[in-house]
């Protein structure tokens, strides 16, 4: 079964209007935006990866979740599975309290549970994020809006590389890949301006597209707008191939913003360092979604990014 099929038929039970129709990455319920992520070891971390950063980028990962609707953090429940190694699941918890100290983000409970020997680790985590003025969901995007990429892309799929060819690599994109950074202040400083935002784990493009059909829309992507950082251009270069590399791998944890064409972020006061592109725009008809390079179309890769299906045996695919 596909991801895709698995939330149609969970469609049936999620009948609350806080469920968004699962159309969202999050709930948002009294003022409240709730997400729950898991992590599997073989899916979103490698059995090399350490312990800490395994901790902490469970956490990250649904606090950026909660960056994409500009909401502030205010608690946690974690689903622990213990695996026999004292030593590694302690260094585990330090890598979740180093998350949660880093970001204010309360740990209030959970569950645990211990494994069966030699089982594969999995973790949960459920991030609770209160509301700010405006949620900007997946589905308010308006015909003209331009899409802005806040945030670098596919350094984490280029440090997972570095590692599948040799697990002791490091370096920034090996940095990124282990211990991602949410967008919580950029969230909070884009969503009163923008009428969808969402973070991008999955893939720019699949993500891009997801973004389009909640709207109801069709997404155009300038591919040579992508941001890329300097670690990444040394490592794989700035051609088109990188640029599609970087645009479907996933793992970026970047936000995506559709935000109406009479207003320019950046003349906001943004933290300094910010990384953000202009990559796009949200149009009325069209494919779903359409690439440019210069003046030319780009044909669609054949992987937008990644969806779970239940017989596939591919490693370190999905990214949420």
């Amino acid at each position: 079964m596909r991801e895709a099929q698995a939330i149609q038929r969970l469609r049936r039970i999620a009948t609350s209007p806080a469920a968004l129709g699962l159309k969202d990455d999050t709930a948002v319920l009294d003022g409240l935006v709730l997400t729950h992520d898991s992590i599997a070891e073989g899916v979103h971390f490698l059995s090399t990866d350490t312990a800490a950063s395994v901790g902490w980028k469970l956490v990250a990962v649904n606090l950026s979740d909660l960056a994409g609707k500009g909401a502030t953090p205010a608690g946690a429940l974690l689903s622990l599975a213990l695996s026999g190694d004292d030593a590694w699941d302690m260094s585990f918890l330090d890598g979740v309290e180093a998350a949660c100290e880093s970001y204010g983000l309360p740990l209030l409970g959970g569950d645990t549970i211990a494994l069966p020997p030699g089982a594969p680790r999995v973790f949960g985590l459920t991030a609770i994020g209160r509301a700010g003025e405006r949620v900007p969901l997946r589905s308010g995007g308006k015909a003209g809006d331009v899409l802005w990429a806040i945030g670098t892309l596919g350094d984490s799929a280029a440090g997972l590389e570095l590692l599948r060819l040799d697990p002791a690599s490091t370096g920034p994109l090996v940095d990124v890949y282990r211990r991602p950074v949410p967008l919580i202040a950029l969230g909070q400083a884009l969503a009163p301006l923008a009428n969808a935002m969402m973070d991008v784990s999955d893939g720019l493009l699949l993500d891009a597209m997801r973004m389009a059909e909640a709207s109801g829309l069709s997404a155009e992507i300038d591919i040579d707008a992508i941001p890329l950082s300097r670690a990444f251009i040394a490592e794989r270069s700035g051609d088109l191939t990188a640029r599609l590399f970087a645009a479907t791998g996933g793992d970026d944890y970047a936000l995506l913003a559709a935000i109406p064409a009479d207003i320019d972020p950046l003349r906001l006061s943004l933290p300094s360092g910010t990384t953000i592109a202009r990559i796009g725009c949200l149009v009325a008809e069209g494919p779903r979604l359409a690439l440019s390079s210069g003046e030319s179309p780009v044909p669609l890769p054949e992987h937008l990014g990644h969806e779970h299906r239940s017989n596939s045996s591919a490693p370190m695919a999905d990214r949420s």
